[in-house]
């Protein structure tokens, strides 16, 4: 992918990083393979993304990962989840540091409940509009809400925020 890429426009500039896959299970019933899985594709994806974009974005690039509000919510349910995308945050933060003097910028970005196909999976009605309420402004988050938060950080606009989780969820806390 990379290859193409730098073939195609003649170099990396931003890379964003939105793979990510969902199991939901109390910690105490988690199986092992959903575990691994999760795990996976989460931390071991993220960090071989981020691994190659650190070796190929330009200087004054960005590098935009994906993580989720519920790291602060601490949901049951959702801690295998939460896990894996506390590490995406570290790893995301500490990448920031180790690109000093490069000028590229390194930032997650942390949605709350968007409407996607990820989040409804799985979910009644109700548990939607309960969820949707959550945040002050009443809604689920669009895939546009977050589209233009990493549009945001991609940019000159945002060059100034580096090795930061933007909690793009609505208010929650």
């Amino acid at each position: 992918m990379f290859d193409a890429a730098e073939k195609e426009f003649g170099g990396i500039d931003v890379v964003v990083n939105s793979a990510g896959r969902l199991s939901l299970s109390p910690i105490a019933d988690l199986d092992l393979d959903d575990l691994d899985a999760l795990h996976r594709t989460n931390i071991r994806g993220t960090f071989v993304t981020a691994r190659e974009a650190a070796r190929r974005v330009r200087h004054g690039g960005t590098i935009i990962t994906m993580s989720t509000s519920v790291v602060g919510l601490q949901l049951p349910t959702y801690g295998a989840y939460v896990a894996s995308k506390g590490a995406v945050e570290a790893m995301t933060l500490v990448l920031a540091r180790e690109l000093r003097g490069r000028q590229i910028t390194v930032n997650a970005v942390a949605p709350g409940p968007t409407a996607t196909e990820l989040f409804l999976d799985g979910k009644d009605e109700t548990t939607v509009e309960r969820m949707a309420k959550q945040p002050p402004l009443e809604r689920l988050g669009t895939p546009e809400d977050i589209a233009e938060v990493v549009a945001f950080l991609a940019s000159p606009a945002g060059h100034w925020i580096n090795g930061q989780v933007v909690r793009a969820n609505g208010g929650i806390v």
